[in-house]
């Protein structure tokens, strides 16, 4: 059976003192190659891992610290001790999960809102808010 060279794939694998070729046919993830050694010439199996996932998550995913209704976000200030030593800091947002009810869609959402956006829901209603802050409330 002749193998053309598109076909046989070869791996070389270096150790402490054996070096060791590797040659498997281009089948599919499983199959099974087989390794000789410069030492002894021994043949050794090796199977060839499946292959990965073309897109792996690199990072989480985290939401951010931004209320999307108000456009709130993290102030940097200085934290400023008795000694009158400052030193910079991050005021938050204070954001909120909180389940709201959308009559014209008649359900709730869920939503991860600031305490300043509540109060303004509240008072002007959640579809002229939303409307305002360009969100589509049916994906949510």
């Amino acid at each position: 059976m002749a193998t053309t060279a598109a076909m046989l794939q070869c791996y070389t694998l270096s150790f402490s003192r054996v070096r060791v070729r590797v040659s498997s046919g281009g089948g599919g993830g499983t199959t099974l190659g087989f390794a000789s050694s410069q030492l002894g010439g021994a043949r050794i199996s090796i199977s060839r891992p499946a292959p990965l996932p073309h897109k792996l998550p690199t990072q989480p995913i985290v939401a951010r610290r931004v209320c999307p209704f108000t456009g709130k976000k993290a102030n940097r200030a200085n934290k400023v001790s008795f000694s009158n030593h400052k030193t910079k800091k991050l005021q938050f947002v204070n954001l909120q999960y909180k389940r709201v009810w959308w009559e014209a869609g008649k359900r709730y959402l869920k939503l991860r809102l600031s305490t300043k956006a509540l109060k303004t829901i509240e008072k002007n209603g959640l579809d002229a808010v939303a409307k305002k802050a360009g969100i589509d409330l049916r994906k949510e």
